[in-house]
């Protein structure tokens, strides 16, 4: 509970304390790092509007559950405004770290727990109410009755949409190896597969069924525009199109997994891919191309 003679620096101070774990929680529910900032940001406000913040009795579970309903509100905007095309193809802000060594403190947060592009790729196919819960309950354990109001349904109604959105991920989550031992050794082969123009090596190393999800905005067109591509074949053929980015590219942390950035001259962030690996293959690929997104993004410093 805050003290009544909490004033503002101090409730500040205290919200403060909270300002990562909720960028976390907003970051899962949106997959956008910008509007995760945002949502936090508007949460403060409120909490700074409240009357009396000392009648707060778990100020960490009412700045989740706030930011909860503020992150749920934007995503039934999206949803109204958001053409199916986009939806298809749409890859969220990926959070890069370098491979090794002290990391940014921001990104340990939002990784604390990591969830890969993948699975924001999955939670976003799902309705916003099924996301919210999914986030809050699966991913940050608040308890059900607790998020039944910010949905507007009863605990029974809110369990039921718990296990929908709990089937509905376990369906489209794709199987990956957590080990980044084999991650990097899939990510080396299909990078020096591409590179030597090796085209039999690239579908050595491409699951038949890898799935190619590229994002590069509503302005890029043509062979660099968005698309979902599907099975080795044309994966292989699209690698090979873009080698000489992936030659050039950079290997990083991307979200709980690995991935390659592209640079321009300017050092500019060009591309983001991530990857997921099975069973010492690549099974998916999640490319983010849009430039007006990835200028927002801070290539990671190098180990050393």
């Amino acid at each position: 509970m805050t003290s009544a003679d909490d004033g503002p620096d101090v409730l500040a101070r205290r919200f403060e304390e909270h300002r990562g774990h909720l960028r976390a929680v907003a970051y899962r529910m949106l997959g956008s790092l910008a509007e995760a900032e945002d949502a936090v940001q508007e949460t403060w406000l409120r909490l700074a509007r409240t009357d009396r913040p000392d009648s707060i009795t778990h100020l960490g579970g009412w700045l989740t559950t706030v930011t909860g309903r503020i992150c749920l509100d934007l995503l039934r905007s999206r949803a109204a405004r958001r053409e199916r095309s986009m939806e298809e193809t749409f890859v969220p802000d990926p959070v890069l770290r370098p491979l090794a060594g002290p990391e940014d403190p921001e990104a340990a947060a939002l990784n604390a727990d990591a969830v890969g592009v993948a699975l924001l790729v999955v939670l976003d196919r799902l309705a916003p109410d099924e996301r919210l819960v999914f986030v809050l309950h699966d991913l940050f354990a608040v308890p059900l009755d607790a998020i039944a109001p910010v949905v507007g349904r009863n605990a029974a109604a809110t369990r039921q949409l718990a296990s929908r959105a709990r089937r509905r991920v376990a369906r489209a989550r794709p199987a990956a190896d957590p080990d980044p031992g084999r991650q990097r050794q899939a990510l080396d082969a299909f990078v020096a597969a591409s590179r030597d123009g090796d085209f039999e090596a690239l579908l050595a190393v491409l699951h038949p069924d890898v799935v190619l999800r590229a994002d590069a905005g509503a302005l890029v067109r043509g062979a660099a525009g968005s698309k979902v591509l599907r099975g080795a074949k044309a994966v292989a053929e699209s690698a090979l199109l873009f080698a000489r980015f992936n030659a050039a590219a950079r290997t990083v942390r991307v979200n709980d997994g690995l991935g390659l950035v592209s640079v321009d001259d300017d050092g500019t962030i060009r591309s983001v891919l991530s990857v997921t690996v099975a069973d010492g293959r690549v099974t998916g690929l999640y490319i983010l191309a849009d430039p007006d997104r990835t200028a927002r993004l801070a290539l990671p410093e190098r180990a050393g």
